[in-house]
């Protein structure tokens, strides 16, 4: 029984010690995705709002590029409006572009499903 405690903590141990650290990975153009982004003061602030054409679905299109969007580096926060088939995104510019997120919108999914359309406000 001792054992099976002692091995109980140990895999619990592990499992936080691993579990709690910060995820970075990077997208298909080598940039860094950060796990988080909220709670840091853009440099260059900019918002931007894109027409998403090719969404079937609330939940497996719109939620799953607002996924994408949300973890791109700079991004302070962003919506997808599946039934105005709009996005919007905060972000930094100082750290991404416009046309970094439109083709993250594109490159959602196999490549080819979406369509990203940046529209001018004002």
């Amino acid at each position: 029984m001792k054992i099976w405690n002692t091995a109980f903590a140990l895999l619990l141990s592990s499992f936080l010690f691993i579990g709690c650290k910060d995820k970075v990975t990077t997208d298909e153009k080598g940039k860094e995705i950060a796990a988080t982004t909220e709670n840091k003061v853009a440099a260059k602030p900019a918002k931007v709002t894109v027409n998403i054409e090719g969404m079937s679905c609330a939940i497996g299109c719109a939620k799953a590029i607002e996924e994408k969007l949300s973890h791109l580096n700079g991004v302070q926060n962003a919506t997808v409006d599946f039934d105005k088939k709009l996005a919007t995104v905060n972000f930094d510019e100082a750290v991404l572009s416009s046309e970094d997120i439109l083709a993250t919108i594109e490159g959602a999914a196999d490549g080819k499903t979406y369509k990203a359309k940046e529209i001018k406000n004002g």
